[in-house]
């Protein structure tokens, strides 16, 4: 049974590339206390997120709309997967990684992290230059 019933608004925010210009957003769809459980990645046409790495996360992507291209470095190989609505892909920790909107349409993700996101482990994501990726 059901003893509390609690609304609340969803946290949104834009999300921008290293030059600065917006490229989406992301949203947090469920929390478990201040730890997020399941988040949505939006990128708008054309748009590229990345690349980063989370040094202590998985992710485990499905996409529920649009056509994203998910970029991954492993062992400095570049390998790239097509992502189209109902496809998955979980990505082990550590592995750098870029979303890009290829599609004509917003693309959008939702990102179950593995284990869930927890905003007082400060330094678990690093950003890279795709010229960076090299020294990885």
């Amino acid at each position: 049974m059901i003893l509390d019933v609690k609304e609340e608004k969803a946290k949104i925010v834009k999300t921008y590339d290293l030059s600065g210009k917006e490229n989406g957003f992301l949203m947090e769809l469920f929390k478990d206390g201040d730890k997020t459980v399941a988040y949505l990645s939006a990128a708008i046409p054309g748009a590229f997120k990345g690349y980063h790495l989370h040094r202590i996360r998985a992710a485990r992507y499905v996409c529920i709309k649009g056509t994203m291209k998910i970029i991954l470095y492993i062992n400095k190989v570049k390998k790239e997967h097509i992502l189209k609505v109902g496809d998955r892909i979980y990505i082990p920790k550590n592995i750098p990684t870029g979303l890009e909107n290829i599609g004509t349409e917003e693309a959008w993700l939702v990102n179950y992290p593995d284990p869930q996101y927890d905003p007082i482990v400060k330094d678990e994501q690093v950003d890279y230059n795709e010229g960076d990726l090299d020294k990885i």
